[in-house]
């Protein structure tokens, strides 16, 4: 098979040399640490509100001050009123006074790296001061925060995912088309009937039947579980056919010989050798299961509110007005689209990597 490639060469290198690629990879690696490290660096805490500030206009922050001169960076809170021609709530800066931004400032106490007691935020601005990089949502809440609360499910729902489909799918494939004969076709034809499951409206019927007190933390690991359970299915249909090309090969051969045992020569010998495969599908299968659990969030059957993700985060710029008069509600289907295409990009790079005929195919 062209994905078993002889060429030993360091994939990581492979994936810097290309440009696109590069780029690609250091910008998941920001969005990464990011909402790994979303407690240090978010100004706010996910539980936080003020509904007296609901769709407030992201913050101005100025360099600048009144007579002209660099200063250090400061905002200015924001008033709420209402127009009564426009029937509208607007919002003007209140420039009475001003709240300089600091850095690295005592706060909230949190965990950091999810055990280490921490109270120590990247920023901050100072008391009485508010300051939204992103505004806020129809609860008052921070944006900003919450994407990079809500990036801590949307970009790890996928790995959760990897983690139990692909394995299932290697080992159910490397049985299958090692032992070959009426369990391999047995064995086809469950993974074929499972493929058939049309998976995005089973997802729809599972979410809608689940219990409504169900915390977001419970449903969030039974829609990795579901992900899973339905994803590994065809993944095992390619690794089988990989498996039948290798089972004839001289060390697989030589295993048999010294009678080690099927699952010894399935596990040691015959699996890794569709490393190279697995790596560039697992690469291209995350964005998939990121699409699928922002789909399903924003269609309100994933992860409910008041726990963020970036798909229930994007339900609410679903009405016309607010993509208008508030742009910065897509920031997370931007952040979506930006996650997709770097893992889509990185998992061409390896694919070619790994299989040159496929630039020609």
């Amino acid at each position: 098979m062209a994905f078993i490639s002889s060429n030993n060469e360091n994939l990581f290198k492979t994936v810097l040399r290309d440009k696109f690629a590069k780029y690609a990879f250091f910008i998941l690696l920001i969005l990464y640490l990011s909402v790994f490290l979303a407690s240090f660096i978010s100004p706010y805490s996910k539980d936080y509100s003020n509904r007296d500030k609901a769709y407030c206009p992201p913050s101005k922050i100025y360099l600048i001050n009144e007579k002209g001169h660099l200063s250090l960076p400061y905002t200015y809170n924001y008033i709420r009123f209402y127009d009564k021609e426009n029937f509208d709530t607007k919002y003007i800066e209140d420039k009475s006074k001003k709240y300089k931004v600091k850095y690295f400032t005592k706060g909230e106490k949190y965990k950091l790296f999810g055990f280490i007691p921490f109270n120590i935020h990247f920023y901050n601005v100072e008391k009485g001061g508010e300051l939204y990089l992103l505004g806020t949502d129809i609860n008052g809440r921070d944006n900003f925060s919450r994407l990079l609360y809500g990036g801590q499910i949307s970009l790890t729902i996928g790995f959760l995912a990897l983690l139990v489909s692909f394995p299932l799918g290697m080992l159910y494939g490397g049985i299958s088309g090692y032992l070959g004969g009426k369990t391999d076709f047995i064995m086809m034809r469950i993974a074929e009937a499972i493929m058939s499951i049309p998976s995005f409206y089973l997802l729809i019927i599972l979410a809608s039947i689940l219990p409504a007190n169900m915390t977001s933390i419970q449903r969030f690991s039974l829609i990795v579980v579901i992900l899973a359970l339905i994803g590994w299915a065809g993944f095992s249909r390619v690794v089988r056919g990989m498996v039948l090309s290798v089972k004839k090969r001289e060390f697989v051969t030589a295993a048999e010989s010294i009678g080690a045992s099927n699952m010894r020569i399935i596990i040691k010998h015959i699996l890794p050798q569709t490393l190279s495969y697995v790596i560039v599908a697992m690469t291209l299968s995350v964005p998939s299961y990121i699409l699928s659990e922002s789909g399903l969030s924003f269609l309100g059957l994933g992860i409910q509110q008041p726990d963020a993700s970036w798909g229930n985060m994007l339900k609410e710029a679903q009405e016309f007005s607010n993509i208008i008069s508030r742009p910065w509600l897509l920031m997370p289907g931007f952040l979506i689209f930006v996650a997709v295409l770097s893992f889509n990009l990185i998992g061409d790079t390896i694919r070619d990597a790994v299989d040159p005929n496929s630039k020609e195919r």
